[in-house]
């Protein structure tokens, strides 16, 4: 049996992470709350969860087709 969990976790702690740098974003759209966001860390966090969900996904996709050459050669 593929074991998903390491990757599903990776993406729930980037969407996780997406979501709280979203209501960063939103906050600096407020009157006072501009001025405590850093657009620009936000923007590489965004970054950084693409790159996350991106690299979790390949693993994913690795462990399918590892999986799938595997019960070719069995069969």
């Amino acid at each position: 049996m593929i074991d998903f969990s390491a990757p599903l976790a990776g993406i729930a702690a980037a969407q996780s992470s997406l979501n709280q740098t979203a209501a960063n974003i939103a906050k600096s759209g407020f009157p006072g709350g501009g001025d405590s966001v850093d657009l620009s860390s936000e923007m590489v966090a965004l970054l950084q969860a693409r790159n996350s969900v991106q690299t979790d996904v390949n693993v994913v996709r690795t462990e399918d087709e590892m999986t799938r050459s595997l019960l070719n050669i069995v069969a």
